[in-house]
Formats: structure tokens, C-alpha cells, sequence
């Protein structure tokens, strides 16, 4: 089921305790494009069928990877794309973001099938980590 507009942002604001609905938005479409150049085939479609339709257009249509990023160099492509950011803040930003998404996918085995797209390491940004 398609989560709302209104309540997708609600999350990441809360998560990332933003001080505007605009700063969870601006997060959102940037860890989105990025997130969407790592994903493919069913796995990016059926995570954009939980997302709202704005969002969903943003993870479907990213520019293509040119090689999986490991998760310190996806936070870092994130702090250079989110306006005032750092290493640090985009850290806590990425996370809001992959948060709201590993919620999203629920208890079926979504989750599971992103990290198996993603290099190592990505389950600590999405707060669900994965025992050794």
C-alpha cells in the first residue's frame, strides 16, 4: 500500500528532527535519486509502490550508477547534494530517510532483497543491523 505524501514527510521530519516539512522533503529526493542508482528490477518497483507517487518518480528515474557506493561514500555523495551539509549531518540524514524506508518495506522480505543489491554495511544506515 502507497504511504501519503503528508505522512511519508511527517516520518523523516520527526526522524531527522527537521525544522520544516521542505528540509525532510529536499532529504528525501536526494537519498532517493541516490538509493534508486543502486537498485534494480523488482526490488526498485516494489519499493516504489510504498512510496508516495512523488518519491516513487524520484527512486525510478535516477541517474544510472557508474558503481555500487559503499555506505561512507553514499553518505558522502549525500553531504555534497543536501544544501549546508556535512559528513556528519548527512549521516543522520541518510538515515532518517533509509529509517523510514526499512519500515516501509515491512516484515516481508523487502528489506532483506535492497541490502542484498547494496555493498556491505548499508544495514546500519537503515537501523536494522544484520548479525554477523
Amino acid at each position: 500500500m502507497r504511504m501519503r505524501w503528508e505522512a511519508f514527510l511527517k516520518e523523516i521530519q520527526e526522524r531527522g528532527e527537521y525544522s520544516s516539512p521542505e528540509e525532510a522533503e529536499r532529504t528525501a529526493r536526494v537519498v532517493l535519486a541516490l538509493l534508486g542508482a543502486h537498485l534494480v528490477g523488482d526490488v526498485r518497483a516494489e519499493l516504489a509502490d510504498r512510496l508516495p507517487e512523488t518519491c516513487a518518480l524520484v527512486l525510478l528515474n535516477p541517474l544510472p550508477a557508474h558503481e555500487p557506493l559503499s555506505p561512507e561514500r553514499f553518505v558522502r555523495a549525500s553531504a555534497a547534494w543536501i544544501e549546508g551539509a556535512t559528513e556528519r549531518t548527512a549521516t543522520w540524514d541518510v538515515s532518517a530517510l533509509l529509517s523510514v524506508i526499512a519500515d516501509l518495506a515491512g516484515d516481508d522480505d523487502l528489506l532483506d532483497r535492497i541490502l542484498l543489491q547494496l555493498p556491505p554495511g548499508y544495514d546500519l544506515l537503515f537501523g536494522r543491523p544484520m548479525p554477523s
